[in-house]
């Protein structure tokens, strides 16, 4: 089974701490991936701003409504190709495994990014100087989180820098830390050739589990089609391209009672989209409508 959790600003408008946890609480929800300054709208989360003192505050009023941060989100670019900006971005991942470790949160999550100043898709992602920066950029992250006590979670998606399970697999080697944990995506795993195949998206899901199946330790739930330039669209469950068949195969004989947080959902939709993924955890793939006919 899964322990279904969400995207916490997909859920709560930023408003201020005590509203936050009590409308959470209210809708039942257990588990988030918490983007701090897209939630928590009376507080400064810019680098400089933090204090342990703060950040014990934080976990104490969530857990106080036994709410987990499952993820606290800090997403950056750590090829950005301007050296300045990159430092900078992965000193604020530093700061928010600080927060991180007084918040009692299970991990600081981010993707691997593309190599330009504004994240826009360029060839130059595939190239060794930006598996370089990436490795330069996770090898100081990992130095303090290692010293911290804490966890970096590790998503990848088509068109970043670790763009397939081969990929990650040799981030994992290289970095050699047991300090990184994996943030399963499956949707972003799929680039727009491969989502057009329930062969190919199975298949692909396979090799993650069979490369770093013991690094998953949390996932992400959309589902995605792509528009006529492959740029992907992310949909609520159902609602795409997105075949589930061999990602809950594994979930089912692999990582019981793992953590699945919702994304693309809503307050409306969130007893119907958990419903569907707990459809097909108890085995009910072949009937799910995937939205697109596959091959």
């Amino acid at each position: 089974m899964i322990q279904f959790g969400v995207r916490a600003h997909d859920f709560v408008p930023q408003t201020d701490l005590e509203t936050f946890g009590n409308r959470l609480q209210q809708m039942g929800i257990r588990h988030i991936q918490l983007v701090m300054e897209k939630s928590i709208g009376d507080y400064d989360f810019s680098p400089g701003h933090y204090s342990a003192g703060f950040a014990g505050y934080l976990g104490r009023e969530l857990a106080k409504r036994d709410i987990h941060v499952a993820v606290l989100g800090c997403y950056i670019n750590p090829v950005n190709p301007e050296e300045t900006a990159r430092f900078r971005e992965v000193n604020r991942f530093v700061e928010r495994l600080r927060y991180a470790k007084h918040m009692h949160a299970d991990m600081v999550g981010t993707e691997t990014g593309r190599y330009s100043a504004d994240m826009s898709v360029t060839p130059m992602t595939e190239s060794k100087e930006c598996y370089r920066l990436l490795l330069d950029s996770f090898e100081r992250i990992v130095t303090a989180a290692e010293a911290l006590g804490v966890i970096v979670g590790v998503e990848g998606v088509f068109d970043h820098t670790l763009s397939s399970p081969e990929k990650m697999k040799q981030f994992l080697d290289d970095l050699a830390s047991p300090a990184v944990e994996v943030i399963l995506d499956t949707a972003n795993l799929m680039s727009p050739d491969t989502a057009k195949s329930k062969k190919l998206q199975n298949e692909k899901i396979d090799r993650a589990f069979d490369l770093y199946g013991d690094r998953i330790s949390v996932l992400h739930l959309k589902d995605c089609v792509f528009d006529s330039n492959g740029v992907q669209v992310c949909t609520r469950p159902g609602e795409g391209l997105i075949c589930y068949e061999s990602l809950f195969r594994h979930l089912r004989e692999e990582k019981p009672q793992i953590i699945g947080l919702l994304e693309e959902s809503s307050p409306e939709y969130f007893a119907k989209d958990r419903e569907f993924f707990g459809y097909s955890l108890r085995g009910g793939e072949s009937d799910i409508n995937l939205g697109v006919k596959l091959t």
